[in-house]
């Protein structure tokens, strides 16, 4: 049984609920209290040391790292291999794109913290300014390519793994209107065979 240790409005929750609705797989939720900060409790620390969300098992497995936990589930339950292709080539390119949403991207989330959830300790112009700067980079990829960030010619994890909070970048104060290639990606993963909103990422009418 896969059970997801998940937060509705955390995006990177999202990422797993998306990619297992994507692949049709079942899945038990169990609802992590983020405002109390349930997620610094001992019980689930002994899930994960590192406190943070989400936390996925699948059977006796416990997995942390939102981007380890697509790529497992690529590899395990995505027979096609659409999703994380097996040759080097487009597992390299892949890679680049699940590292970039676990890492720059995460401006964009660190500035929804700050005005959406309060959080005072970070600095809003700074992470704006660095989610500004990948969205460029985004966007000039997505120019070249026309459709996709790691294959031209299909959506990938590289894709999942950017998209949520990219999608949710308007709640962090940042203005995606520059970027019109982000924008067409954003509504052409929306439109993907398996797609759920979220809070922040409704469905397409």
């Amino acid at each position: 049984m896969i059970t997801l240790h998940d937060f509705d409005l955390s995006g990177s929750c999202y990422k797993i609920r998306l990619f297992l609705n994507i692949l049709g797989l079942k899945f038990e939720r169990v609802p992590v209290d983020f405002g109390n900060r349930e997620h610094k409790s001992a019980k689930y620390l002994a899930l994960n040391p590192f406190g943070e969300l989400p936390v996925f098992q699948d059977g006796d497995l416990v997995l942390r790292d939102t981007q380890a936990i697509l790529v497992y589930l690529a590899t395990r339950y995505d027979p096609s291999r659409q999703w994380y292709p097996d040759d080097p080539v487009s597992m390299g390119r892949i890679q680049q794109w699940l590292s970039t949403g676990g890492g720059e991207v995460m401006n964009a989330s660190g500035a929804r913290l700050v005005k959406c959830f309060g959080v005072t300790t970070l600095d809003l112009d700074k992470l704006q300014a660095g989610a500004h700067r990948v969205f460029r980079i985004m966007d000039d990829r997505l120019a070249a390519t026309g459709s996709y960030l790691a294959l031209e010619d299909r959506a990938t994890l590289g894709d999942i793994a950017c998209f949520p909070y990219t999608a949710l970048a308007g709640e962090g104060g940042i203005d995606l209107a520059a970027y019109p290639h982000i924008l067409a990606w954003i509504d052409r993963l929306r439109r993907l065979p398996g797609f759920i909103p979220m809070p922040g990422i409704p469905a397409l009418p």
